[in-house]
């Protein structure tokens, strides 16, 4: 089912509508903004949705609908004729980075045939994820980090100390990271952005091995998807700070609050993914104005193909 549905005209339909969120957004960078910011990437990406001819509904978005006008979860997009599609999105994965003109800030997308991606509420996820080439079952959410680090690196032949793990630079990761240095391993911080972190570990010219940490439910939704496309492996379990987040996550249809998911649960069938740079970043270029034109570069990934592409676009301004 899926391959037919992920066809090649989708793809490059996923690439215009996170280039167009992108220009957007550029136009804020550095501008101190992060809501103006969001809002334009926001706009832009919901107008180029509704251009198309899918029958999408959103489940990773902005929001419920009592708190975001425009691509709540549940939302329909496109012009309901063609295939139906779940689509999880982050309009700008990076606000702050935007505003402050900032490394890696990027517009994210996946698209799968429906009923195929998990409706994450908007809480907090602890996840563990590496690349592609190990082992199934190498890392695991449960084991400490100083497990998960020697036992990748006995599967990539090489010490502790030749590991590198990406870690949100956040006062709760303040123990996570204390354990990875313990073992001698290589700590990689990032301000913001764990979607493209994930993606980070999945790339071999980053230098990075590993990811731990804990963040959005959603971005891990969508970073599954990235995955799945690339080969990786990946866990997460959903964090809940109040009843309110466990009401909102049994909305969705939640029901097991314990669970620890992997990502073939994340995302259960094949997808595509695509995401474009509005700021420079390790996996991707910023939006740049040269010469009278716009350049924008994605990386775009399809599963059902196992492709990856890197468009790099230019278009008058």
């Amino acid at each position: 089912m899926s391959s037919e549905v992920l066809d090649r005209g989708l793809v490059m339909d996923a690439v215009r509508v996170t280039e167009i969120a992108a220009i957007a957004a550029w136009k804020l960078v550095g501008r101190g903004d992060e809501i103006a910011a969001d809002q334009a990437a926001v706009d832009a990406m919901r107008t180029a949705l509704n251009d198309l001819n899918i029958d999408g509904q959103i489940v990773i978005g902005e929001g419920e609908r009592d708190e975001a006008p425009m691509l709540y979860i549940g939302e329909k997009v496109g012009k309901g004729k063609g295939p139906k599609i779940d689509i999880a999105l982050d309009p700008l994965e990076g606000t702050t980075l935007t505003a402050k003109a900032m490394a890696n800030a990027l517009t994210v997308m996946a698209w799968a045939p429906k009923g195929s991606l998990l409706n994450a509420p908007d809480t907090y996820m602890d996840k563990i994820a590496c690349g592609p080439g190990y082992p199934e079952g190498v890392i695991d959410l449960d084991k400490s980090p100083a497990e998960n680090i020697q036992a990748l690196a006995d599967a990539k032949g090489v010490e502790a100390t030749e590991i590198t793990v990406c870690v949100l630079d956040r006062p709760r990761h303040a123990e996570i990271i204390a354990q990875v240095r313990a073992v001698g391993a290589r700590v990689h911080l990032i301000t913001d952005g764990d979607v493209a972190g994930v993606m980070n570990a999945a790339d071999p010219t980053t230098g990075v091995d590993l990811y731990m940490g804990q963040g959005g439910a959603p971005e891990g939704v969508l970073a599954c998807a990235a995955l799945k496309c690339v080969g990786g492996q990946f866990q997460g379990r959903l964090v809940f700070r109040s009843h309110d987040e466990k009401a909102r996550a049994a909305r969705v249809g939640i029901t097991d609050f314990d669970k620890k998911y992997d990502l073939h649960e994340m995302v259960r069938a094949d997808a595509i993914f695509a995401a474009t740079g509005v700021t420079n970043g390790a996996l991707l270029d910023g939006v740049r104005l040269e010469g009278g034109f716009v350049h924008t570069h994605t990386l775009v990934m399809n599963s059902a193909t196992r492709t990856v592409r890197e468009v790099r676009m230019k278009r008058p301004v």
